[in-house]
This record gives structure tokens, sequence and C-alpha cells, in this order.
């Protein structure tokens, strides 16, 4: 049973009865104002609970004119339908459409459009939008421990891509399926989508720590993308290939340690400098294979500069 699910049941009884406790006639549907009202974020639930009410008056008002030019029948329910919803939307508040209708609704139902049951239809507004916006505002689930395991998850899949990498630079006949790649790739996606929940249940100051660590991660995993299709071309054992391996050895450690260690860059660097003084490639396609293993180096260059820039303090160190 999802959060959602229970706080919906919680403000649709509070709703209930503070309506019943009030005495306005069919309390419940301040609760079914309620289960429309219940969001997934504090932000969310301010923008749409506001859109839902204003929505609602308008939607109100201008069906009490249609109501009152040409009567209770059932095909100005679709002049309601056809014009109210456009003004609806005119009005910056579309979240509140199916909201506007239950109100204009249960009007149509009464047949009455006297100040009293007008009234009413307002306080059933107040109180079922207001008990959905207090649940909402109460309680919210913390994603820190959700999003700390995704971290984890994610590096433990870039650990494994790099090993692959590096055997796959031993042993050009490897054949790796890549499937940790789309893994990784859905885990980020993920990080990203409860970040920007924890981002919008922080209302006074929010922290976009995670936000930046998951985009780091995104730009991170497209690189590595690219690395993939250099290793490609690397299709016969070369002592650079040799060397490189050991680099992504060296990084599937790194990537899972608590801090940046620096140890992949410096041995890349060194590496690099190795590669300008060693022999010239002897025919086209040593020449190949060698140059795509310094794209490759490019790449991983260019990998561990977003690792080191996009660093943020979060109670838990970031890995790289």
């Amino acid at each position: 049973m999802g959060i959602r699910v229970i706080k919906t049941a919680i403000a649709t009884l509070m709703s209930i009865l503070i309506a019943d406790m009030v005495g306005i006639p069919s309390p419940q549907g301040a609760g079914l104002l309620a289960i429309l009202g219940v969001e997934v974020t504090r932000k969310r639930s301010l923008r749409t609970i506001s859109a839902r009410f204003f929505a609602s008056i308008v939607g109100l008002l201008f069906a009490c004119m249609l109501f009152a030019v040409f009567g209770f029948h059932y095909w100005v329910l679709g002049l309601f339908v056809l014009f109210g919803f456009p003004l609806i939307v005119k009005t910056s508040f579309k979240e509140g459409i199916v909201t506007s209708s239950v109100v204009v609704f249960r009007i149509f139902g009464g047949e009455d459009l006297s100040f009293p049951v007008l009234l009413t239809q307002v306080e059933l507004l107040v109180i079922g939008l207001g008990s959905a916006m207090v649940v909402n505002m109460i309680y919210m689930p913390k994603v820190s421990e959700q999003m700390i395991e995704i971290r984890h998850k994610v590096d433990g899949l870039f650990a494994v891509i790099f090993k692959h990498i590096s055997r796959t630079l031993h042993d050009p006949s490897y054949i790796w399926d890549g499937s940790e790649l789309i893994e990784a790739s859905k885990a980020i996606a993920e990080g990203s989508q409860a970040a920007n929940r924890a981002m919008e249940n922080q209302m006074l100051h929010p922290d976009a720590a995670w936000n930046i660590y998951f985009y780091m991660r995104k730009e991170q995993l497209d690189l590595i993308l690219v690395m993939v299709q250099r290793i490609a071309d690397v299709y016969q054992k070369l002592p650079q290939g040799e060397l490189v391996a050991e680099l992504m050895e060296q990084l599937s450690h790194d990537v899972t340690e608590t801090e940046y260690t620096g140890r992949t860059e410096m041995l890349l660097e060194k590496l690099e400098q190795d590669f300008k003084e060693m022999d010239l490639p002897t025919n086209r396609e040593e020449f190949e294979i060698r140059s795509s293993i310094l794209q490759l180096c490019r790449e991983l260059s260019l990998y561990l500069k977003i690792a080191k820039k996009s660093k943020a303090p979060i109670p838990e160190k970031l890995t790289f």
C-alpha cells in the first residue's frame, strides 16, 4: 500500500468528519474533493490545490449563469464543458477542471441556485481541499535513503562497466552484452525523479545536491557510451590497450570510493605522456587501433573532469 493511498484515506475521512461536524449536507462531497487534492509533493500540492479551488469558483460562476439563463437541462452541461473548460484553461487553472466539474454537477443534481446552496459548495471545497492540503503539508515521505540506495546501485554498475571495458581491452575477443549500461540509465532516471520530488518537498531551502549528482552521472554515462563505441574499434591486442585496461581497472575501484581520489587522473596523465614517447605505428591497422585508444583516453579525461567539477556536499559523500 503506497503512502499516497494512506494519505488520501486520512484526508478523505478527516474532510467528511469535519463537514458532518459543521452540519453541511452530503458531507461525502468533501471526501471526494479531498481525494482529488492529495499530491505527491508539498510544492505541487500548493499549486494544484490552489488551481483546483479557483477553477471550481470560476466554473461554478459560469455554470450558474448558464443554469440561470437556460435552466437545468442535460444539454446545458454540454455547453458548460464546451465553453467552461476553455475558460478555466485560459485562467491558468487547468488542473482544476475535474474538481470544477464535480462542484457544477452537484449544483445541477440539486437544481437549486440559492445562496445557501452555493455557499455549501464553497464550504465543501474549503474543507475537502483544505484537508488534503493539511495532510500533504504534515507528512511527505523522505527520499534520502532511497536516493542513497540508488546512488550505490549506480556506482556499482559503473564499476562493473569499467571492468568489462578493461577486460575487452585485455582481450578484444571478449563479448559483453552491455546490460549494465541499460540498468545504469534506468537507475539514473529513477534517481533524478526522486531528487526532483525531494526538492519539491523542501519549501524554504531546497537543496539541489542530489539533482547535481544524478545530472553528473547522466553526463558521465553519455561519455561511457562513447567509450564503448571506441573500444569496438580495438580489434587487436596492443600494449597501449593493455595500459588503458589497467586504467579502467583502477577506475572501477575509484568509482566506489567515498570521495574523488584523483588516482586515475594521475595515471592517465602519465600514460598520455608515455604515449607521446612511444614509436609510431608501423601499419595502417595499428594506426587505426591506437587512434581509437587515444580517443578513448580523451573521453576518459572528460569523464574525470566532470567528476572533479561536480562534486556536491550532501549528507553522505558522493563517489566518482
